[in-house]
């Protein structure tokens, strides 16, 4: 059996992948297939993940990685990336369950509520849209998170005969076209009213979800395994649009680069409402990792 990509998008241009599955079967040591971190602990899919919200709006499918037929699905859960009424029940979403040949099912979660295109008993082929990238169940930001199984035993599409080991170099996988492996991730990141202290960004400690209009807003962000010539973008929009824009080269490489960046607040005060921070870390002209943060701005 072989995967095609499922979502319609073009990685490093308009898309990447956010998450590997977890392949370490032990509580808080996650690891990837590539004896990275990219990954979090417990984690059994691969994500695809879109760089903005408006990508949502406008759609974007999720595609059928391989010939078979619709086994389940879910179809009426809202887009909410509050994740109101979310429980580990429902956690993937609006979802659709497909199943092949030799015992395979693959799963995709989060899809956008009204977009599910097949039902129950459907058959479809490699390629055919199922449906559209959403915000439903457990997820902050657009993604498909894409899970194969074998006979009911979760794989990694990656390594599949990995039995809770990884490897440094590449595997044989079950992709039709094997997505180029990045170990480097953004993680902590958040909005703050100053520079924070690592410990307090690990912590959770620095992240913000309410701040006062004359206060100072920064977005921050570790970095993790970037290399040198690696370009982060560190952005904050809101009611008004976009409020800063900072762009930081890194010039060597790091297992852990700290950035932030922000502005005090203008004389008249940061407008009321929702602000939204973004972290793109591109290298050599193509997205490799994007994180998101939010803020509420009020009195």
């Amino acid at each position: 059996m072989q995967f095609s990509q499922p979502i319609d998008c073009t990685l490093g241009a308009d898309c990447f992948i956010e998450d590997y599955v977890d392949i370490n079967p032990f509580e808080k040591n996650s690891q990837d297939h590539r004896c990275g971190l990219n990954t979090r602990d417990g984690h059994t899919g691969t994500d695809f993940a879109l760089i903005d919200f408006a990508s949502v709006e406008q759609g974007v499918d999720v595609l059928a990685a391989a010939p078979g037929h619709v086994f389940r699905l879910r179809h009426s859960m809202p887009d909410d990336r509050l994740q109101r009424g979310v429980t580990s029940q429902n956690a993937c979403g609006n979802a659709v369950i497909l199943a092949h040949a030799d015992g395979y099912q693959t799963t995709y979660c989060h899809l956008k509520r009204g977009s599910i295109n097949v039902s129950i008993g459907d058959s479809v082929e490699r390629g055919q849209p199922i449906g559209k990238v959403g915000l439903s169940g457990r997820t902050s930001h657009p993604h498909v998170h894409f899970s194969v199984k074998k006979n009911g035993t979760q794989l990694d599409p990656f390594r599949p005969e990995a039995n809770d080991q990884c490897a440094t170099q590449p595997s044989p996988t079950l992709w039709l076209n094997p997505p180029e492996y990045h170990a480097t991730i953004l993680r902590f990141a958040g909005f703050s009213n100053a520079v924070p202290k690592f410990e307090d960004t690990v912590s959770g400690a620095a992240r913000l979800t309410n701040s006062k209009p004359n206060q100072p807003l920064v977005v921050y962000v570790e970095a993790g395994f970037s290399q040198h010539g690696d370009i982060l973008d560190i952005s904050a929009t809101g009611p008004l649009g976009e409020a800063f824009r900072h762009s930081i080269l890194l010039k060597q490489p790091k297992k852990s680069t700290r950035r932030a960046f922000g502005k005090r607040a203008p004389q008249e005060g940061w407008s009321l409402g929702e602000y939204t921070g973004q972290i793109i870390l591109t290298r050599k002209g193509q997205i490799i990792a994007n994180r998101f943060a939010h803020v509420t701005v009020a009195h």
